[in-house]
């Protein structure tokens, strides 16, 4: 396993970490057990970064990663997020009816408690508020996150899917550490203004969903998805955008064939090959794909492979939205 520097902490991470909501929330059945043995794979692979947050199942993700966690304590640097509630309880993804944000001082306080007793541990490595809450200042927020580490219940503070003027405001309160949002073949929205401000601060990039989704992998299965699984409700699956992206992925994945490699693994090599201060967490709560995304490190790309990539990607830009409306009103705040 390759490791990479988590900012300026003086952390090593390996360089692909774990996305755990999966293995409780979002995307079809879950399998308790299953999702236990991939965590104790991953251990054995060398994976220390492990992400999770408390909206995942209503914090039945954090309870089940506890299980392996806490007996394997200083093996892992944990990572999660606080921020959207749920009305009446009823658990549910961003874009969800009686899904809400909350980024107040109040909340914050309660939240972090949540967490810590849900994991079972004294301290969590990384904490992020999960969006910046549109209607309270990010300073106020951050303030509040920063009381946390004195406190001794955080370590390092991160921001997800924040604005690049809403991370200089919150750098100033307190350091951040590490930004987590979306970034892919497909999504790249970061690139414009985001990573420019975060690599000028020193912070690393944590990306989300590296592999598109997995639309790589199942773009062909869409009617396959249960009712469970939220990308039934994503733009890029609907029947607008799915012709074209069968034949972006089609595409990416003869192209990964011809290089000997899965399109996933291709993709999360091609997240991996845009900076050493991007740490990549894909999801999956199966053995077999936690292996194959560990194999995506030693992908190499030569010129002429990043030009082929790219001009796969601009003859299929009709990609649609990466969330639905609802949910896209809480990104890049």
């Amino acid at each position: 396993m390759k490791f990479r520097k988590l900012g300026n902490t003086g952390v090593e991470l390996s360089s692909i970490g774990l996305g755990c909501m999966g293995m409780s929330f979002a995307y079809g059945p879950t399998d308790e057990q299953e999702s236990i043995k991939t965590l104790h794979t991953s251990l054995d692979l060398g994976i220390n970064f492990w992400d999770t947050a408390d909206m995942y199942a209503n914090g039945e993700n954090e309870k089940l990663i506890s299980k392996v966690l806490v007996p394997n304590r200083d093996k892992i640097f944990i990572a999660t997020k606080f921020g959207f509630r749920f009305k009446g309880g009823q658990a549910g993804h961003s874009g969800a009816p009686g899904t809400y944000f909350d980024g107040s001082p109040e909340w914050i306080k309660k939240a972090v408690d949540l967490s810590l007793q849900r994991l079972k541990i004294d301290e969590i490595d990384l904490y992020y508020a999960h969006r910046v809450d549109p209607n309270i200042p990010v300073e106020e927020t951050v303030g509040a996150m920063a009381d946390l580490v004195k406190a001794g219940k955080v370590k390092y503070l991160g921001l997800s899917e924040a604005s690049a003027e809403s991370i200089r405001k919150a750098h100033k309160i307190h350091p951040i550490t590490a930004l987590q949002s979306e970034y892919s073949l497909l999504t790249k929205d970061v690139e414009r203004e985001v990573l420019p401000v975060i690599r000028e601060l020193g912070i690393t990039l944590v990306p989300y969903s590296p592999l598109a989704r997995g639309l790589f992998s199942n773009i062909n299965e869409v009617q396959n998805f249960t009712d469970e699984d939220f990308r039934k409700s994503l733009p890029r699956y609907q029947e607008k955008y799915l012709e074209n992206n069968r034949n972006l992925a089609q595409e990416i994945n003869d192209f990964a064939a011809s290089k000997g490699v899965k399109g996933t693994q291709l993709a999360l090599a091609w997240v991996l090959n845009q900076g050493e201060d991007i740490i990549p967490i894909p999801g999956t709560k199966r053995i077999q794909y936690l292996k194959e995304n560990i194999e995506a490190a030693k992908i190499e790309f030569s010129e002429s492979d990043l030009k082929t990539i790219d001009s796969i990607l601009k003859k299929y830009p009709d990609v649609g939205e990466r969330y639905s409306e609802g949910s896209m009103k809480l990104v890049n705040n």
